[in-house]
């Protein structure tokens, strides 16, 4: 039998963002909204323990914690004569603009306005990705702190600013107008695949894949897939990374070794993920809007339908990161596909595009720059230069899986 506490946890934890979003909306204060949410959290692991967990667990958290922060703005309006100085929902009522544009587009969702919220564009990236974990995702400073390797105190105080900036400059918290839309989203999308990208190979530690960070960033890509349904790059996103996370059972193996995507036992790979990720490509391409995302989510789908590594189609692969380059070009979207015409038309011909791409992009720093050209080499048989590859891509990985997987591949060479 499922305890109230076990109840608790999964329902602050699927629910957080949809409760703080609204305690957000109603008192303009982060600190307050976490603050009675966090009580409300208190009274239910008392109450649920001796009375029974209620029918609608959710909205009893939701009720308990609009009570909790009804309280504390009656204490703060009794204390300073005054409601606190925040003010997003006075501010939003006054924008005659704004009710209609929210009508309009049919944003009924309190957490689509904390998504633009945490991730307005004067927020720094690392307070942008703290923010929306802490917020949208629940997730507590240690939690955070310990998934990117900080020191819990410089979580604290990153969490601290950010809240201030949005206090004194009145970020508003609302859905962005239609004209600027479009890129406030692609910032949001930035900072979900960020998460998820930290997750995925973790720059630095004693692990390759951070299976929370993962998950979080495939929930709150759920989350703004759901909120705005139609837009196709929230769903190649969200495909992406269920494509991408659908091989995480694979690619590490039971001494703790990398396995390269070619050498990956598939059967290990998650059925269920990949289907769902392949229909959400297909749903996304149909909507004839196709952007970065989607082409990198059909790159991973040619990957996820390859049930060996012969039967991988590269030559699709590399048209598809020709297009990507043609739409967003970039010395990594070049590195790949210089990868991906290695493998469909000769290793020498990736190569000569690598030492290009070499010449004209300041790669020299990227480690996968570096271990990608070293696997040319080696397949080629060209050691002594495979070495110095692998040396310079070891010098540039602070993942101890990633230095363990090149030096085995250096004792490979000889």
């Amino acid at each position: 039998m499922t305890s109230a506490r076990e109840i608790l946890e999964r329902v602050f934890r699927e629910e957080h963002g949809l409760i703080i979003a609204s305690l957000i909306r109603r008192s303009g204060s982060f600190d307050l909204a976490e603050e009675s949410l966090q009580e409300a959290f208190s009274s239910a692991l008392a109450n649920w323990e001796d009375e029974g967990t209620p029918k609608n667990p959710a909205a009893w958290l939701t009720t308990v914690a609009h009570r909790k922060l009804l309280d504390m703005l009656r204490r703060e309006k009794t204390k300073n004569e005054k409601q606190p100085e925040l003010q997003y929902e006075t501010q939003r009522l006054q924008d005659e603009s704004y009710p209609s544009l929210e009508e309009e587009l049919e944003y009924s969702d309190d957490r689509l306005r904390l998504i633009f919220t945490c991730c307005h564009p004067t927020l720094s990236r690392e307070a942008q990705v703290a923010l929306t974990l802490r917020t949208l995702g629940g997730l507590t400073t240690p939690e955070i702190a310990r998934a990117f390797l900080l020191p819990e105190t410089t979580l604290a105080q990153r969490l601290v600013r950010a809240k201030h900036k949005i206090r004194v400059a009145r970020i508003p918290y609302q859905v962005p107008p239609r004209e600027v839309l479009p890129q406030r989203l692609s910032s949001v999308q930035a900072v979900i695949y960020l998460i998820f990208n930290e997750g995925f190979a973790a720059t630095s530690g004693a692990n390759l894949v951070r299976r929370d960070l993962c998950t979080e960033a495939i929930r709150l890509g759920r989350i703004l897939t759901h909120l705005l349904p139609d837009e196709p790059e929230n769903l190649g996103l969200l495909a992406l990374m269920l494509l991408h996370d659908s091989r995480r059972n694979a690619r590490i193996d039971q001494q703790g070794e990398l396995v390269t995507l070619e050498e990956q036992d598939r059967s290990l790979w998650d059925e269920e993920a990949i289907g769902e990720g392949l229909r959400l490509v297909e749903t996304a391409l149909r909507l004839g809007r196709v952007g970065t995302y989607q082409l990198q989510a059909a790159i991973a789908a040619v990957h996820a339908e390859a049930k060996s590594p012969a039967e991988t189609d590269w030559r699709q692969i590399a048209a598809l990161y020709a297009e990507l380059m043609r739409i967003k070009p970039s010395p990594v979207v070049a590195l790949n596909h210089a990868a991906a015409v290695a493998m469909s038309e000769g290793f020498e011909e990736g190569l000569g595009l690598m030492d290009e791409i070499s010449v004209a992009s300041r790669l020299d720093d990227y480690y996968f720059f570096h271990a990608a050209r070293a696997d040319l080499l080696r397949r080629l048989d060209r050691f002594e230069e495979a070495r110095s590859a692998y040396s310079r891509a070891l010098e540039l990985t602070e993942n101890e899986v990633e230095q363990k997987h090149v030096r085995r591949r250096m004792r490979e060479l000889g």
